[in-house]
């Protein structure tokens, strides 16, 4: 399966107001690996970047002026992206100044008729529910280094949120056996699957002692004190006779 984690950079929030995208960074992987066939590209606007915007990301009109149109590039950014599951922390965002940026070149193609969209943010709002979640904010729960952020890029922040979705969708992105290495960083198993014999011999069960269950007994019983009430476990043990 081939992903390509997008982010851009704009000249401020609205496409509706005019504004363009002055930066496209993008992460490629494949079965959830990183292959370095990455994309970026600084571009042209045609118009003033907003104060706002420029304290974001640190993207100045100067710096452009010498950047390429979004017409100039339009055919290989789609060439990159066709067929691709796009990965985009609040993909509307994105996706509404791409779609904004081909309907100025006159292409009748949206994002959606290119690719599909997977959208981080809504992912993680449903896995955590009533919390932060933005990118600085997953960064800090997955334990992901990213204080070499100190202003948002496009390429940096694409590079980021693959290892934040990579994490948030099942941490190890490749089951490796027999000692081999991940050269793209996945995480490396470094033994092989072991599977036991039939005739090995059997497991000892050891049982706990009679202080052990009394100890046991009375943890659970200062539990349903504190808690009140009959607690599950004994409804369990002995259900209500109907």
């Amino acid at each position: 399966m081939r992903q390509i984690v997008l982010d851009t950079e704009t000249t401020g929030l609205e496409p509706s107001e005019g504004h363009r995208i002055i930066e496209i960074g993008c992460v490629e992987l494949v079965d959830r690996k990183l292959t370095g066939n990455n994309y970026h590209q600084y571009i042209q606007p045609d118009r003033e970047i907003d104060p706002g915007a420029v304290e974001v990301h640190g993207i100045t009109n100067e710096f452009l002026a010498d950047k390429p149109r979004f017409e100039d590039l339009v055919d290989d950014f789609i060439d990159y992206i066709r067929g691709a599951e796009l990965v985009i922390h609040n993909a509307p965002f994105d996706v509404g100044f791409i779609d904004h940026e081909l309907k100025l070149c006159g292409r009748g193609e949206t994002v959606n008729d290119l690719c599909g969209v997977l959208d981080t943010l809504a992912m993680a709002r449903k896995m955590h529910p009533g919390q932060k979640n933005s990118l600085d904010a997953l960064c800090r729960r997955y334990e992901i280094d990213n204080s070499h952020r100190d202003l948002h890029g496009a390429l940096l922040d694409a590079e980021i949120l693959a290892d934040v979705y990579l994490t948030m969708t099942g941490g190890q992105v490749a089951l490796l056996l027999g000692g081999q290495s991940d050269t793209q960083g996945a995480a490396t198993v470094t033994e092989a699957v072991r599977r036991l014999p039939p005739d090995r011999e059997t497991l000892r069960v050891i049982r706990a002692s009679d202080e052990e269950t009394a100890a046991h007994e009375a943890r659970l019983a200062a539990i349903a004190e504190a808690c009140g009430g009959t607690p599950l476990w004994k409804k369990l043990e002995t259900p209500e006779q109907t």
